[in-house]
């Protein structure tokens, strides 16, 4: 499973909003194809819901399911139908 960490996102500590969307636009989704992948928050900085829903989006079109939370509780919130 890949996982991808919100920390990663942070700017000075913080999630700002201009350089999250440079830092999403910047990575390259097609690496997740049909993969399994865990979205892991930040443990000590409060992450805004449209953060979780923008990488979710952009997930969704490459991903074979997407969860969020920790790997041994992980809640799916994304699962593509077999074709």
């Amino acid at each position: 499973m890949e996982t991808i960490h919100l920390d990663d996102f942070l700017d000075g500590g913080i999630l700002k909003e201009k350089s999250f969307r440079r830092k999403v636009d910047s990575i390259d989704w097609a690496q997740y194809s049909t993969k399994r992948v865990l979205i892991k928050g930040c443990s000590d900085v409060p992450v805004p819901t449209w953060a979780y829903l923008v990488i979710t989006a952009q997930l969704a079109e490459h991903a074979q399911r997407i969860y969020f939370g920790e790997l041994r509780s992980a809640v799916k919130i994304f699962n593509r139908d077999k074709e």
